[in-house]
């Protein structure tokens, strides 16, 4: 039998195999992808756990703030809870107490300074519930690139080592190829799932920014009826 056809052992192209074998530089590389793709699933857990909570906590609060008859009471009930909808609410009152405290009252500047005092609000919110998608935007947009690297890498020390021993044979050959080849394919193992989440919590971000943007909408324009009523 030639040695094109001797086969290789299954054993040798286990991914530990291929990881034990490789070079130093591709093991740094697939080790930097593994801790990419488990720092990745740990954002994923924690952003859907806390957009989660955030919505199903605001969307009760807004519920028992129309509820409510007296806004004032509601609010001094209500103004440490640690949810979006509330702190949205929080600055629209501390802003509508500022402006209505003093004797005489511009309707105008306080329905302005209202608009824009909730609209920041509903920005920090924003904000603070997207703070690490730029992590998964990341690894999603260069863990592949990193692999690549390391496939690159593991192919040209493969070529390599067919020159000095001069056999070009495909039992040679397939160990170092698939060691190459493991580093693209542990790269897009950390990048589907980074893609895949970012799309997904962005899209939801997107909806509580539109949710949170309503419920100020309804704040300001009760505050406004307010205005009007003490014309």
């Amino acid at each position: 039998m030639s040695a094109a056809l001797i086969p290789t052992d299954p054993t040798l192209l286990s991914p530990l195999s291929l990881f034990m074998q490789a070079d130093i530089v591709v093991k740094i590389v697939m080790i930097g992808l593994l801790a990419a793709s488990i720092w990745t699933w740990a954002i994923i857990i924690s952003q859907w756990t806390k957009t989660r909570k955030a919505a199903k906590e605001s969307e009760r609060f807004e519920r028992d703030f129309w509820a409510a008859n007296d806004a004032e009471a509601f609010y001094r009930e209500n103004k440490d809870a640690d949810l979006p909808a509330a702190r949205i609410f929080s600055a629209g009152m501390y802003e509508w107490r500022r402006s209505t405290g003093k004797g005489k009252i511009d309707r105008d500047g306080t329905r302005e300074r209202l608009a824009t005092a909730m609209g920041a609000a509903v920005a920090t919110e924003i904000d603070k519930l997207g703070d690490r998608l730029n992590i998964l935007a990341t690894v999603g947009s260069v863990a592949p690139f990193v692999g690549l690297f390391g496939t690159v890498w593991g192919i040209m020390r493969s070529f390599t080592a067919i020159g000095a021993a001069g056999n070009s044979s495909l039992a040679v050959v397939a160990p170092g190829i698939a060691e190459a080849l493991f580093a693209t394919a542990i790269g897009l193992f950390a990048a589907i799932p980074a893609v895949i989440a970012y799309n997904r919590f962005g899209h939801g971000l997107n909806r509580m920014e539109a949710r949170l943007n309503r419920f100020a909408d309804g704040l300001h324009a009760t505050f406004s009826r307010e205005l009007e009523m003490d014309q």
